[in-house]
């Protein structure tokens, strides 16, 4: 049977214009190659049109995405995860189906040397993505049973002198394959924190024990209970890798580690400090591959979401976010911020530390051994002829005085407050001993926000609360009728914590004319707050309280972060 020409199946299934495959074919004859991946390089097609072409000419089946639920991971133990990554594959066994993905349909020997070692002689093979097929691997990989708290009763006494090499490089942490326990084991509670979602891992010693929390959706967890006698190498390997002193026991220390896990490439910066048991170690997590939210996926209201994008766009002003540290006003800056990026508009940025790179916009890390403070900074951006400028976060009269003064001399100025509600903002600026005229005239809006968790979809349970608790969080009973409302249970899926992510509760206060002419007189929060409600914001708590009635999330949460 003649097979069909490449080239020829994407013309039907692509659009692909023939004058493409004329100019690929004249390639491959002077370089040699294959034509699709000829294609793929001169960006007339995707990969995915190349997979379903092949899919057409080989006979199979091209699936873009590959199951998760149910995987058997039983071929781990028998197969080195660099084979399956060498050659892009990996089988899949589920209860209901049995296949090996592929990226590539001519590699007959090492899919006959995989379904050989496996048992699986002549199981189907499909076509998928790399991308999906190396997602799978790291998938398997990371679930396998050689768990944390395994690698821990791995740790005998003999093991704590020995010596602990040093990862160099940004390799993939699940690739290694040390014997060493220790390294096992921190990377082993590296690769179940980002499993789990954690934001921070803290390792505490006490006097006869260590423990091991990781911080998940903004709530610590115990997880792990290593012997206290690996304390002192557990600490010296993440020192290592952070290439801090590990000498320097008596002293704070600050360092920053980047790792791969499978594929996330995971910023960690690592901050020790002497207490009287030992060194505790604080490892904040930043997966940089994360993508940044847009302004629609933060959880603001309909309303709110329409106001918040019209202060953006404005020429000049302050636009301040405020809340408690973990709070989520840097993701909403980011935001607006890649809401606004285009080509015609020069954004800078003073931040410490720099949590997202983002493309076309100028970052400046803060460094205080250097003697570049968030004033020091801000005044050197507005000699760059920025039109919008962010700074991380107004500590001092001073930063307050300089970014007053961009905001009222032409330039749109980002920043954040550490206050509880959006009244409090101005009455800490002012109290910081900015003028009232100088507030009233420069900030625009004052965005107060708070994060509280989300039911895990999977096994959140309807229930019909008490007057007292709906009045708790400032629902009338009369308004809960037609609405479901829901409490947590707890699954596998959300690690038994009946939650599963998290969202946005938000208050926006307009510095309207009336409110700028109260603050004129007193600086009082309560009074601005009293009139910033009468003129129509949403409290915190009333768009938490929404958010319950909407079948986000529980009572409990919002009464938690907003009370």
């Amino acid at each position: 049977m003649n097979r069909q020409l490449i080239g020829e199946i994407l013309v039907k299934t692509s659009g692909l214009a023939q004058k493409s495959v004329s100019h690929a074919l004249r390639i491959q004859e002077e370089k040699g190659g294959r034509i699709g991946e000829i294609l793929i390089g001169m960006k007339a097609i995707s990969e995915a049109d190349l997979l379903k072409a092949l899919a057409i000419q080989f006979g199979m089946r091209f699936l873009p995405e590959l199951p998760h639920d149910g995987l058997k991971i039983d071929f781990t133990e028998k197969v080195p995860i660099q084979f399956l990554k060498k050659y892009r594959m990996v089988p899949v066994i589920t209860p209901s189906e049995t296949f090996l993905a592929a990226n590539d349909p001519l590699l007959f020997q090492p899919m006959d040397d995989l379904r050989l070692i496996l048992g699986l002689d002549g199981t189907e093979v499909v076509l998928s993505p790399n991308s999906t097929i190396f997602s799978a691997i790291n998938f398997a990989y990371d679930m396998r049973d050689t768990s944390a708290e395994q690698v821990i009763q791995d740790l005998h006494e003999e093991d704590t002198d020995r010596i602990i090499s040093e990862i160099e490089g940004t390799g993939d942490l699940l690739d290694d394959t040390s014997d060493a326990p220790i390294i096992r084991l921190v990377n082993l509670m590296l690769s179940q924190a980002v499993r789990h979602r954690a934001s921070d891992i803290h390792i505490e010693p006490a006097q006869k024990r260590l423990k091991i929390r990781y911080r998940i959706d903004g709530i610590l967890y115990d997880m792990l209970s290593p012997p206290k006698h690996i304390q002192a190498s557990l600490t010296s390997r993440i020192k290592i890798m952070a290439k801090l002193n590990i000498a320097e026991k008596r002293l704070p220390q600050d360092g920053r580690i980047e790792v791969k896990i499978g594929d996330k490439n995971i910023d960690i910066r690592v901050s020790t400090i002497p207490t009287a048991f030992g060194e505790r170690v604080v490892l904040r997590l930043l997966d940089k591959t994360s993508i940044l939210l847009k302004l629609s996926d933060l959880g603001m209201s309909m309303e709110g979401l329409d106001k918040f994008e019209r202060f953006i766009q404005s020429p000049h002003g302050i636009i301040l976010v405020t809340g408690p540290t973990g709070s989520g006003k840097t993701t909403t800056l980011y935001a607006a911020l890649s809401t606004i990026n285009t080509t015609d508009i020069n954004i800078i940025t003073i931040e410490d530390p720099i949590e997202y790179q983002m493309e076309g916009i100028g970052q400046i890390q803060v460094n205080p051994k250097i003697d570049l403070t968030f004033a020091n900074g801000l005044r050197s951006i507005v000699r760059q002829d920025p039109d919008v400028i962010l700074v991380g976060e107004i500590r001092d009269l001073e930063t307050a005085e300089i970014a007053i003064q961009s905001a009222l001399t032409g330039h749109l100025v980002f920043s954040t407050l550490h206050t509880n509600d959006s009244a409090s903002a101005v009455t800490r600026l002012i109290d910081m001993g900015i003028e009232p005229f100088l507030v009233t005239s420069s900030v625009i809006s004052i965005l107060a926000q708070r994060l509280v968790r989300t039911l895990c979809s999977r096994c959140k349970e309807e229930y019909s609360p008490d007057e007292e608790s709906l009045r708790s969080i400032g629902i009338d009973p009369k308004m809960a009728l037609g609405h479901i409302i829901y409490r947590r249970a707890g699954c596998s899926s959300c690690l038994e914590t009946g939650y599963r992510g998290r969202t946005g509760i938000f208050e926006m206060m307009v510095l309207s004319d009336p409110l700028r002419t109260l603050i004129l007189k007193t600086s009082d929060s309560n009074a601005i707050k009293r009139l910033a409600v009468q003129e129509g914001m949403t409290t915190l708590r009333e768009h938490g309280a929404q958010k319950v009635l909407d079948g986000i999330t529980t009572i409990e949460e919002v009464f938690r972060v907003t009370q």
